[in-house]
């Protein structure tokens, strides 16, 4: 697979004083690697985004350093600040491209299933992220599962159903359910669904039933005495 360049500049200030910087439109990030030293950047995050949308998570990195220094690296993690969502973190893990490595490669589900569209049945992902070894040359940025072949309720979609490449080692068993698509419930059974929920609700300690409307739907409040 190709390569896909991303600039960084090394960075001195570390801890809250990486706030300034985050304002300023950058994200803190650190590559280290097996046997090599760990150096602290700043990564553009607009720079970031972009490489994100176009390639994926599951892809090697050239990592320029101060516009040398050139490094091949994968995404380790990535975190985002819980109130923003914006990247507010990312380790970048060294790589050599004659040895294995091993990560989590995303599943991307495309296509329409017919048990959805014309039976009104409920799609079910079982997995969104796998496991692979691989040469890091041989990385996919992502795997495909066309939805389309679920055209029943007893179809379902496996491990040994992928397209990987036979370069792409998956330690999962061929069988291993990937999707499917599940039966829409009956009148009968939302109603029984309805009917539990609204006795267990009411024996809950401090809990009463104020109004049932129409749907099965209780208003609650809790009685705060001790």
């Amino acid at each position: 697979m190709d390569k896909v360049k991303l600039e960084s500049k090394m960075r001195d200030v570390f801890g809250r004083k990486t706030n300034k910087g985050r304002r300023e439109g950058l994200v803190p990030a650190v590559v280290y690697g097996r046997g090599i030293k760990s150096e602290s950047l700043w990564i553009n995050r607009l720079d970031l985004e972009r490489l994100l949308k176009k390639s994926g998570e599951s892809t090697v990195i050239d990592l320029l350093i101060d516009g040398k220094n050139g490094r091949n690296v994968i995404i380790y993690e990535i975190q985002r600040d819980p109130v923003t969502d914006k990247y507010s973190h990312v380790d970048f893990f060294q790589v050599r491209m004659d040895e294995e490595i091993e990560t989590e490669v995303e599943l991307n589900f495309v296509g329409e299933a017919p048990a959805v569209k014309e039976l009104g049945g409920v799609l079910v992902k079982n997995i969104s992220e796998i496991s692979v070894k691989c040469f890091p040359g041989d990385l996919p940025s992502e795997i495909n599962v066309d939805i389309s072949a679920l055209k029943t309720f007893e179809d379902h979609i496996c491990i040994k159903d992928l397209k990987i490449s036979p370069k792409v080692k998956i330690d999962l068993e061929p069988e291993t359910v990937v999707a499917l698509v599940e039966e829409p419930r009956s009148e009968a059974e939302l109603a029984g669904l309805s009917e539990k929920v609204e006795a267990d609700v009411t024996k809950v300690e401090g809990v009463t039933k104020e109004e049932t409307p129409v749907g099965g739907e209780m208003k609650k409040k809790e009685d705060n005495k001790k």
